[in-house]
């Protein structure tokens, strides 16, 4: 089974150095225009079935991006539950001091990999052999690093696009069928 791993375009939040977590936040003009872009740069990309998060700046980037594929909402595909941190300062949110402990009032990011790890377990039982669309957030992603690629947590961090400012349209994962 083949991944394709997309994240949403750039929000309110994002433009003004917030975190949202689970808050809902809307793409801007921006988020937007990118969201477009990635449709035109895979319009010849074909997926079998394509799951979006349940947070609507992820709904929206799949729907601008893809409007002709149908979408399967999946809750497990939020981003980290930052809890209290929601809405705040982006500097609040350290991934790297919140792998084992659970943000304040939220969840850690082994927290997220077990909730990926559901999804995918079910995924690959559902979809053996297909290639998967997904349109989602930065925890996630990170999550299917750690459970595809066989690493640790701190070596995802460290290899994050985001950091490595590496962005691209479109990150592919090999997993074996059941």
């Amino acid at each position: 089974m083949k991944i394709v791993y997309f994240v949403h375009g750039t929000t309110y939040d994002n433009a003004s150095g917030k975190c949202s977590g689970w808050k809902q936040v809307e793409l801007n003009e921006l988020g937007r225009e990118q969201a477009i872009k990635l449709g035109e740069i895979n319009k010849n990309r074909h997926f079998d079935v394509m799951f979006t998060s349940d947070l609507i700046r992820a709904i929206d980037s799949s729907n601008l991006a893809f409007p002709s594929y149908e979408k399967i909402i999946d809750s497990r595909l939020r981003e980290c539950n930052y809890g209290d941190y929601d809405g705040e300062d982006k500097s609040l949110v350290v991934y790297e001091d919140y792998v084992d402990k659970k943000f304040p009032n939220g969840e850690s990011l082994k927290d997220v990999e077990a909730r990926i790890k559901e999804f995918l377990d079910e995924v690959k039982e559902k979809y053996p052999g297909k290639t998967i669309a997904i349109v989602a957030h930065r925890a996630p992603q990170l999550a299917i690093e750690v459970l595809t690629k066989n690493i640790t947590w701190d070596q995802a961090l460290d290899k994050d696009w985001r950091k490595t400012k590496a962005w691209q349209p479109g990150w592919e994962y090999e997993i074996e069928d059941n």
